[in-house]
């Protein structure tokens, strides 16, 4: 017997019904396109709302080389949920992407982004995305697409997650490898805003367990501000740099820290000594050590201390690569050197 007839008795279901708001999602694009109209670059030979998003190389380039990254903001999400602070989470996913790429020589060119909540909240969604797109200027890229992606049951109520990809280029031979550093070169640390986008899990444990209020002051700022600042971005001021000067090797200091991450860049036989009375060490993380009782060895392994960026050069060229960089606005110190390494040796130290 057919069953047809019981489905009368049925309400008509809509995909409203079932959690996704088209009308939503449409009045999020009319937010986001004057925000992608500032970032354009000439480039760029569509605008957001295509299937894909189309990008012409400069001419500029003679053998120009794509470098690609991708990378999310971890769970200081999850303190941009509990703050209820959705505009500069996008600046931080902008950097995270932006900056890896950077030490290859890369110029950033392009960026997307990926939304995705259970139920789009517009006002949320375009603080979010109006973080990106500064981010975009920052940086002196393009966002030049994105997916919004509303899904029911996915999310807790007010969460959604966010992930992004950053395309640049850099001419073949001027790419950045590490392979030509050696003993005695300097390496120069640029100064980061604060813990960036990384150990924010041993953050939050700090602040839950020392049961501690985010509105409270730090040093005449309230402390949510300055657990949420945003990763700073490197971009103009470092591609400025290599206009100027030759570049050996550039880390982008992040989960993992010094000890991690400036070795990546060195030629098997060098390491980094690092000197670590030689920068300044923003109050976070001194505050951040106390409050949990955190080791120095786990400090410098979960957290920038300070150090957002690395680079290594000649030794002849590091004063004048500091003079640059402050005219570029970046604070920089020398804070270490480059030493041959031997089989017992670990390769980054601190001293």
């Amino acid at each position: 017997m057919s069953s047809s007839h019981s489905d009368h008795s049925k309400s008509s279901l809509s995909y409203r019904d079932a959690g996704v708001d088209i009308d939503a999602g449409d009045r999020l694009i009319q937010n986001i396109k004057p925000l992608a109209k500032r970032t354009l670059r000439p480039e760029v030979l569509t605008g957001i709302g295509g299937f894909g998003a189309l990008f012409e190389i400069s001419k500029k380039y003679q053998n120009p080389v794509l470098v690609s990254g991708t990378d999310g903001v971890g769970t200081k999400l999850k303190l941009a949920f509990q703050l209820n602070k959705h505009d500069s989470i996008g600046i931080d996913l902008v950097a995270m992407s932006v900056n890896d790429i950077l030490v290859l020589g890369a110029e950033p060119l392009f960026f997307l982004d990926y939304f995705s909540c259970g139920q789009l909240n517009v006002e949320t969604a375009t603080a979010v995305v109006s973080g990106i797109a500064a981010g975009c200027e920052q940086a002196g890229c393009a966002l030049i697409g994105g997916e919004t992606a509303e899904m029911p049951g996915m999310y807790p109520a007010g969460e959604y997650d966010l992930a992004g990809f950053a395309v640049g280029a850099v001419e073949k031979d001027h790419i950045i490898d590490g392979k030509s550093i050696q003993a005695g070169d300097v390496i120069i640390g640029l100064a980061s805003s604060g813990a960036h986008s990384n150990g924010y899990s041993l953050i939050r444990k700090i602040i839950d367990q020392n049961q501690i209020n985010l509105a409270s002051d730090f040093n005449g700022s309230p402390l949510s501000d300055v657990i949420m600042a945003p990763t700073r971005i490197y971009a103009k001021s470092l591609l400025a740099l290599m206009q100027k000067l030759p570049v050996k090797g550039l880390a982008h200091i992040t989960g993992g820290g010094l000890v991690e991450n400036l070795p990546r860049i060195l030629p098997d036989q060098m390491m980094a000594v690092l000197q670590k009375d030689s920068w300044i060490m923003p109050p976070l993380f001194p505050w951040l050590q106390q409050q949990g009782n955190v080791s120095d060895t786990e400090m410098s392994r979960v957290f920038n201390c300070g150090i957002g960026m690395t680079l290594v050069i000649a030794s002849e060229h590091a004063d004048e690569a500091i003079r640059i960089l402050q005219a570029s606005g970046e604070t920089a110190w020398p804070i270490g050197e480059i030493k041959p390494r031997t089989i017992n040796d670990v390769p980054t130290i601190l001293v």
